[in-house]
């Protein structure tokens, strides 16, 4: 939006197509400035500016950076990215979970070994990127603790990146009193080297052997401190699906787990869709049908809001 668009809709103005539409729409509408850095900082600007925030219009707040008459400073045209959450969340409708702090982890862990080697696991990210997403859009504020993965963050979250579990552990741990809702969807590595070599290792042996120590269990500590939380889990299974997901329901007082098999197809990692099971305390187990991890994000996010009102 330009300055002279932003002063014609500011005082009603409607001398062309585009005011005509602004001054007739009964809708949410986002104004994304961009101008010259001294026109979006004229006090002119700025109060018509401020008549329209007062008015109940949106803004995508402009980015700083070269402009194109050269000058540097505010005034660039927000990023596409930001102006897309701003548009989806004024499409979103009700903000069910504004007000809330919502910590999701997500990606895998790694483990080096030496400079150049580590363990790890498949997992790709995408549900924990779709959570985070999701809530954000319903209003939370939401932190995303990620290992390595090739996703983008969702625009608007708290980032927190991390490699190894222990690093995960501090991380979400220090966040823990200050948040609502905990969704674990990180596949954390279980054990580590227990020594890691300072140089490359090299291939001198026919054989090598590896030994390995237990990470902390951040779901089961998580449990242990829960207080006003809502935690929910993960579990990717390959046997024994609902056996192994209701003892980790009680193991580690979670209040919902969400299992899959991850040898289905349409389960796998790295797929853009699960089939998953919901495992709560006391047994209850409900199946639902493969669909869009995006999809899931957002049935996980409303049992969540369940959870909580039948908490109260």
């Amino acid at each position: 939006a330009t300055a002279n668009i932003i002063a014609k809709t500011a005082h009603g103005l409607a001398d062309d197509l585009l005011s005509t539409v602004l001054n007739a729409a009964t809708c949410p509408v986002l104004f994304c400035p961009a101008m010259n850095k001294d026109m979006y900082e004229n006090r002119i600007t700025q109060r018509n500016l401020s008549i329209l925030r007062e008015l109940g219009y949106h803004f995508v707040e402009p980015g700083r950076g070269m402009l194109a008459c050269g000058v540097e400073g505010i005034g660039r045209l927000a990023e596409v990215e930001v102006i897309q959450v701003s548009i989806e969340a004024l499409l979103a409708g009700e903000q069910d979970l504004k007000g809330l702090r919502v910590l999701v982890t997500a990606g895998p862990t790694v483990e080096p070994l030496d400079p150049v080697r580590y363990l790890t696991n498949r997992s790709s990210g995408k549900m924990g990127y779709a959570i985070a997403a999701a809530a954000l859009r319903r209003g939370a504020s939401v932190v995303l603790v990620s290992g390595p993965t090739s996703l983008k963050p969702p625009v608007g979250v708290e980032f927190i990146r991390i490699e190894t579990a222990q690093e995960m552990f501090d991380a979400v741990l220090e966040q823990y009193a200050k948040v609502d809702v905990v969704i674990k969807a990180a596949a954390v590595a279980d054990y580590r080297p227990q020594k890691v070599a300072e140089h490359k290792i090299k291939k001198n042996l026919e054989q090598m052997t590896i030994d390995l120590e237990k990470n902390p269990d951040i779901l089961a500590e998580l449990g242990r401190q829960k207080t006003h939380q809502i935690l929910v889990g993960f579990a990717a299974e390959t046997n024994e699906l609902e056996k192994n997901a209701l003892a980790k329901v009680a193991k580690k007082n979670l209040d919902l787990l969400i299992a899959n098999d991850v040898t289905k197809p349409g389960a796998e990692f790295g797929s853009d869709t699960n089939i998953v099971k919901m495992v709560y305390p006391g047994q209850k187990v409900v199946p639902l049908p493969k669909m869009d991890k995006r999809i899931l994000a957002h049935r996980i996010l409303d049992e969540v809001l369940s959870l909580r009102a039948n908490r109260k």
